[in-house]
């Protein structure tokens, strides 16, 4: 006999009072602040890590008090167009401020009491079988923008246990979102200590002891002024260009009948995810003993986005910081090294993304249809160098920073697949939580 006899089979718009859908209009870019103003909320406010009350805009006063799509606590949201990865996204609001409403880009769900969970409805529509329900009727031209019918996510099946064992699997499930949220935010404190500690290194530098020097102000005697501003007295200023074992290189480009086969080649999307390159948007690409020799990757290499959509990203720098094996990178990246008697990569990598070289970095980025550099722009970076054991220990006081951070983000991936894990049982019913009523019963 089926574990889930008593369950029920049926259809999102069988547990719900309603569902609504609101406006898309051209808003400020900005929260509200004032009582009597209304926001639309963006689709960043639904997310896999929950519920983001924070990503909303201001709506025009024209479309303030619309309370039938103001978003209540208690309801489901999903979010129906956008890219492909951002469709179907699922989230619970376990409370909210008022006078927020949904956007024409998601729907919202407003359960029925005493029929379904609402934390236990949205742990369904994020199972992969409903998820597959939802992109399987979803369309669109491109993946970049895709959407589909609130028929489609009103049609999704499910299947139901009775009301007071969904309370029990949504406790869990809670229990688990609540302890990702505080990890999530040990996470976003630890990162702000980072980037504060990184100014103070790139900038004051650490002494024999190991200690940062006192600033500026209050130890004039030990800084002198310099293109890059007030540095310490023992460093010294080069362009990269004159730190570099050989010349910057752009990357290669082969057609497609190369693809498919060879070494890994890095992508553009490999140099926006953190200080390292993510080999994990890598593809495999063909190329000759000569290119390979010319074109490939060490460990300590330093690339650079040569245009980007985003301003910001032109010219951004990340380190090599291991191989998956033999690998170039295509033609709209640099490649630059430097000689490591003079410079260690780590530090240059770190200063090359510090505040001082991003506001050099933004001077020289050319605005078109998309953002740029040129390897001679690359070259003219300005980089403080201090002595080689002095950056020997501001990598190390920034690699001490980064493994705790490190440390928090694995916690935050086991809970995820904890969470994972209990879902996909406790959510089809594979594992009951019927004996747990039983104890728990009065």
């Amino acid at each position: 006999m089926s574990k889930t006899i008593d369950w029920t089979s049926c259809t999102v718009k069988d547990v719900i009072e309603r569902h609504f859908c609101g406006p898309s209009p051209d808003c400020e870019e900005r929260q509200i602040f004032a009582p009597e103003e209304w926001g639309v909320l963006k689709t960043t406010a639904i997310t896999w890590s929950g519920w983001n009350e924070r990503a909303h805009k201001v709506l025009p006063k024209e479309l303030w008090g619309q309370s039938k799509i103001e978003v209540n606590a208690g309801d489901v949201l999903v979010t129906k167009a956008g890219p492909r990865t951002r469709v179907g996204v699922v989230c619970h609001v376990p409370s909210t401020r008022s006078q927020l409403v949904v956007s024409g880009k998601m729907i919202g769900l407003r359960p029925i009491s005493g029929v379904v969970n609402a934390s236990f409805l949205a742990g369904l529509l994020a199972r992969q079988e409903q998820q597959k329900y939802i992109h399987d009727r979803t369309t669109g031209m491109a993946e970049s923008q895709v959407n589909f019918a609130n028929e489609v996510l009103l049609d999704t099946p499910l299947r139901i246990p009775p009301i007071q064992e969904q309370d029990v699997i949504a406790k869990v499930l809670d229990t688990l979102d609540t302890a990702i949220r505080e990890t999530e935010s040990i996470i976003d404190k630890l990162k702000v200590v980072k980037q504060g500690l990184l100014q103070d290194l790139l900038t004051r530098g650490v002494d024999a002891n190991g200690e940062l020097r006192p600033p500026q102000n209050e130890a004039p005697q030990l800084y002198k002024q310099s293109p890059l501003g007030w540095i310490p007295r023992a460093w010294d200023v080069e362009q990269l260009g004159q730190i570099l074992a050989e010349s910057t290189r752009s990357g290669l480009y082969k057609p497609s009948s190369f693809h498919g086969r060879g070494p890994f080649m890095v992508q553009m999307g490999g140099l926006f995810t953190g200080e390292a390159v993510d080999f994990s948007s890598a593809t495999q690409i063909q190329v000759s003993p000569s290119e390979l020799g010319i074109f490939g990757l060490n460990i300590g290499d330093l690339l650079f986005a040569r245009r980007s959509l985003v301003f910001e990203g032109a010219g951004l720098c990340v380190i090599v910081r291991h191989l998956p094996g033999p690998s170039t990178f295509e033609s709209s990246i640099i490649r630059a090294r430097v000689r490591e008697t003079v410079a260690l990569p780590e530090f240059v990598c770190q200063f090359l993304r510090g505040k001082a070289s991003s506001a050099q970095r933004r001077t020289l980025i050319r605005q078109v249809a998309v953002s740029g550099v040129s390897s001679d722009d690359i070259r003219q970076l300005f980089i403080a160098i201090p002595s080689l054991s002095e950056q020997e220990l501001i990598v190390a006081r920034q690699h001490s920073a980064q493994e705790q951070i490190n440390l928090e983000q694995s916690t935050v991936s086991k809970l995820r697949k904890q969470k994972s894990g209990l879902m996909n049982d406790l959510l089809t019913g594979r594992i009951r939580v019927m004996p747990l009523l039983e104890t728990t019963a009065p």
